[in-house]
């Protein structure tokens, strides 16, 4: 696929980085032609070194042959006018990256149909709301929701005391009543779709799928069940942070915020009055202890440095606090916080880039079954796919045990009716079922390529 993407910053370059992956063809623009030059000898794509807004420089790059273009620039107005020429001047998908609050809260279905825009990527409200989901249930270190959440994967960390731990999935099955699959694993840099005999062990990092209705349970039968977060500090009082306590506050969490910009403190106890701000050095152990770090639930660092959110991830961790959080956008650093125990991380990047792998995804679709769903796994490594099943795909009513299916694929689940099967080897695909597929590789775009060829 043809894709533009205008804005080489961190966001743009981790997007530039998973479509390549994809095997789209790119063209990146910036207007900086050092940002240019230096992203021009990392990856393998076309440049031009111009404006977003600028016709020449579309044209230059081919905007009217385009298939879907993307304006992620610093600037939320450049962006959205940047997609509003590029529509005009034949690009047939457009996305917009717009972070302020006051756009996405008030005005942005009315943007979106001015402009045209296919749709619109909020990287840091992304980033909350996968925060949010995981505050809900915190023995998760990531939750995915899949068929409008009728069908739920949790990838969770196995801790040295975790009961799972020395047991084969065979045993696990016969051993906990609730109806659940252990599909991936991720054991240091290996990822595994492991069969029955796979044995897990400390450390390791698993994506588990269940119905909704027997997460709790099954969960609480496993003893590593943690109630829902109550009292939740957030350091840092940024987009993402301002999300995130806006949605805690509506669910009715007690909210505590800590920032060392008094201006910036102000504006977010103006907007959101049912939460404490207090404004101070969060890096200072005594402010954190002060106001309570010990008795939190849950403690996420969102300040602007990766490092610094993972040192005081580390000392909330050390007093205790059951879930602790860390912002961190530099692939490098994170298996450093997860050598010092640190095990939920967040990238506002690697979200966007799932987004946008997804949608472009979508678009690759052929007529016989769809892509409904996409979420990277295991920091990228695997992916979960959710397809529609239509009429023509050749093995619909052939037992799961079958079927030939190519090495590193698993079927974890099949929504049918809104009823969640966690599929045996005798359950069968039909039309109109949603399927959801776990892969240790990348690239699938249709039901079909599960099979073996």
């Amino acid at each position: 696929m043809n894709i533009i993407i205008v804005g080489c910053g961190k966001i743009g370059t981790t997007i530039l980085s998973s479509l390549l992956a994809e095997g789209h063809d790119i063209v990146a623009v910036d207007s900086n032609p050092d940002v240019i030059s230096e992203i021009s000898n990392i990856y393998d794509s076309m440049y031009v070194c111009g404006s977003g807004t600028d016709c020449d420089t579309l044209t230059e790059a081919g905007v009217e042959h385009t298939e879907l273009f993307v304006a992620v620039t610093g600037s939320d107005e450049l962006n959205m006018l940047s997609c509003y020429i590029a529509k005009k001047m034949g690009a047939k998908h457009t996305i917009a990256r717009i972070r302020n609050p006051e756009y996405n809260y008030k005005s942005l279905g009315f943007l979106r149909q001015q402009l045209d825009l296919s749709t619109s990527i909020n990287p840091d409200l992304l980033a909350a709301e996968e925060l949010f989901q995981v505050l809900k249930l915190p023995s998760a270190v990531k939750v995915e929701y899949f068929s409008h959440r009728n069908f739920e994967l949790l990838e969770l960390r196995l801790k040295e005391n975790s009961p799972l731990c020395g047991a084969r999935l065979s045993e696990l099955r016969k051993k906990y009543e609730a109806k659940f699959l252990i599909c991936v694993v991720q054991r240091g840099e290996e990822v595994y779709i492991p069969d029955g005999s796979f044995q897990l062990q400390a450390g390791d990092r698993i994506g588990l799928t269940a119905a909704p209705s027997e997460v709790q349970k099954l969960l609480k039968m496993m003893g590593i069940l943690q109630k829902q977060a109550r009292d939740v500090m957030i350091l840092g009082a940024s987009r993402m942070g301002y999300y995130l306590a806006r949605m805690l506050l509506a669910s009715g969490t007690n909210v505590k915020i800590i920032d060392r910009d008094h201006q910036r403190c102000q504006e977010i106890s103006e907007k959101l009055p049912g939460a404490v701000v207090i404004c101070g050095d969060g890096a200072q152990q005594e402010l954190l202890l002060e106001e309570g770090i010990c008795s939190m639930d849950a403690f996420i660092s969102l300040t602007g440095m990766d490092e610094e959110n993972i040192l005081i991830s580390f000392f909330a961790s050390s007093q205790g606090v059951k879930k602790v959080i860390s912002k961190v956008n530099r692939h490098e650093l994170h298996f450093i916080a997860e050598k010092l125990g640190l095990d939920t991380l967040i990238s506002s990047r690697s979200v966007s880039s799932n987004v946008l792998s997804r949608y472009a995804r979508a678009l690759q679709n052929s007529l016989g079954s769809n892509v409904e769903t996409l979420y990277k796994l295991m920091d990228g490594r695997a992916e979960a796919l959710e397809f529609r099943v239509q009429a023509d795909f050749p093995m619909t009513n052939v037992p799961l045990k079958d079927m030939r299916l190519r090495s590193g694929i698993l079927i974890a689940g099949i929504i049918r009716n809104r009823k969640t099967i966690i599929p045996s080897g005798v359950d069968v695909i039909q039309s109109g079922d949603r399927v959801i597929v776990l892969s240790a590789a990348s690239g699938m775009h249709d039901l079909s390529d599960i099979l073996m060829q």
